[in-house]
């Protein structure tokens, strides 16, 4: 009798390499950086008399209870009137990886690092993302730090950038975080631990909350999107676990975001050109009026975020169930983020699902290589220095990150379908309770609530229409392809 192969962690790990050069992607380090890594044993240094020492100031970092990867640290100050100093460390990169050595070049193809659940694709070597370039728990760093004063109502009123060390103080973790803000849990060890933590915390919650409210009334986007990861216990699946956008999650997004936004002025300001992160006006506008009709909702006639934000919050309250599927929905007819050059003086494109005008990717230089350009030309043009980049070499960076972004997208997702095919093949024959998301001719696509999957829908019902609640059998998986099949039950 033929015996079906038991999947593990390493199949998966396995799957993720071919789907990783099926895209176009290079899962590997060649052998010249492993060469290059081989003689980097300390963290960069650097004498510029011009760096200054915020080691003293309560600097925490705030990330996932796994990440090792730490891009940026954050602290507070209160000033007069109500009004807050934010300061933000980004991790100095390219004081070990300089523009085009070896390390540089393979962070140059694959873009950003590939998180799969079984396999983490570092777009540098571990031994500088996780250690030497990473702002780590009571090690001294160099970083490059922005300076953001906040009002009392949480508008940005002001900002500097300028290099100097700094000393994480405190590795915290999201989820428990928030459950201390929140009073639904104990007060983190990293946080009781440091004399004045506890009040470090709380006031960067509170800015940040502000900062929210602020761009929430510009017209910010709060959509929900489906992520589901899968969680292991050795070599065996255990469960699938969806992300929760908390309070931790928001406090570290505003003050990037701050970050993002001062960075885009600083450049602009001293009249560079500079790769900017935008999701443009949507071309489907139209699309998402009738979109908003189904709900009894009217949008007016030109894209307007304000009326697209008001209208999304009203379907999060209403149903909170499907508005995953909305907020897809909505993402897919706004068009996907894009990386350009835009040059001073230009009209900005702007970022329509933020509701800011001028932005880029400056807080992540150790997984994102848009952030690693950045950080080279503002530490040139902190210096007055020539460029970093040449204007023809950044359109075609621009036009190279979108390229391979879209590329990770899909590996991410094409792994989070095998890791949901191996965890649901005991269950093939089971029924759960799902809502169909898509209707094809043929077919359609349903995701099921518990486990937190989706799958193709087999004979589509007659009465079937997106958003409906399905009851479905498993009949079928394929861990390989990721593909996962249901039918209607009985």
């Amino acid at each position: 009798m033929h015996r079906q192969k038991t999947y593990t962690k390493s199949d998966l790990a396995r799957i993720a390499v071919i789907v990783m050069r099926e895209k176009g992607l290079e899962p590997d380090f060649p052998k010249e950086a492993q060469d290059q890594l081989q003689a980097l044993n300390l963290p960069g240094e650097d004498t510029d008399p011009s760096i200054r020492d915020l080691t003293h100031l309560l600097w925490c970092s705030l990330d996932n209870d796994d990440s090792q990867d730490l891009d940026q640290l954050t602290a507070c100050s209160p000033m007069e009137n109500g009004s807050h100093k934010i300061y933000i460390a980004i991790a100095d990169v390219d004081s070990l990886i300089k523009k085009d050595s070896p390390i540089d070049q393979h962070a140059k193809l694959n873009t950003a690092s590939v998180y799969t659940s079984a396999r983490i694709f570092p777009m540098l070597p571990e031994k500088l993302s996780t250690n030497l370039s990473s702002l780590n728990f009571n090690q001294s760093r160099l970083a490059l730090v922005t300076e953001i004063i906040i009002s009392n109502n949480g508008e940005i009123q002001g900002s500097t950038i300028y290099r100097a060390k700094v000393l994480n103080k405190a590795k915290l973790a999201y989820d428990a975080v928030s459950r201390w803000i929140e009073g639904k849990g104990a007060i983190p060890s990293g946080i009781s631990s440091v004399l004045g933590m506890d009040l470090q915390i709380k006031t960067q919650d509170h800015v940040a909350q502000k900062l929210r409210m602020r761009r929430h009334q510009a017209g910010s986007l709060q959509l929900e999107i489906f992520q589901p990861k899968a969680v292991f216990e050795g070599e065996q699946i255990i469960g699938i676990a969806e992300q929760e956008h908390n309070r931790g999650r928001q406090l570290i997004e505003e003050f990037m975001i701050a970050t993002n936004e001062s960075t885009a002025h600083f450049l602009l300001k001293k009249g560079i050109p500079s790769l900017r992160r935008v999701v443009r006006s949507p071309d489907r506008w139209l699309r998402l009026i009738e979109l908003a009709k189904k709900y009894g909702e009217n949008l007016p006639n030109e894209p307007d975020s304000k009326a697209l934000s008001q209208f999304l919050a009203k379907r999060n309250e209403a149903d909170p169930l499907r508005f995953p599927d909305l907020s897809l929905v909505v993402v897919k007819l706004m068009g996907p983020g894009e990386y350009v050059l835009e040059r001073p003086g230009s009209e900005p494109i702007g970022h329509f699902g933020l509701a800011v005008q001028d932005y880029m990717h400056s807080t992540a230089p150790n997984r994102r290589y848009p952030d690693l350009i950045t950080l080279r030309m503002v530490k040139n043009a902190i210096k007055d220095d020539v460029n970093a980049y040449e204007t023809t070499e950044l359109y075609a960076l621009a036009a190279h990150c979108t390229t391979q972004e879209d590329a990770i997208r899909k590996v991410e997702r094409r792994m989070r379908k095998s890791e949901a095919a191996l965890f649901l093949e005991p269950y093939i024959g089971k029924e759960f309770d799902g809502i169909i998301t898509g209707i094809t001719p043929n077919y359609g696509w349903v995701r099921i609530f518990n486990p937190p999957a989706e799958g193709m829908l087999l004979k589509l019902p007659r009465d079937a229409a997106i958003s409906n609640k399905i009851r479905v059998q498993l009949v079928s998986t394929d861990v390989e392809m990721g593909h996962i099949n249901f039918m209607r039950s009985n």
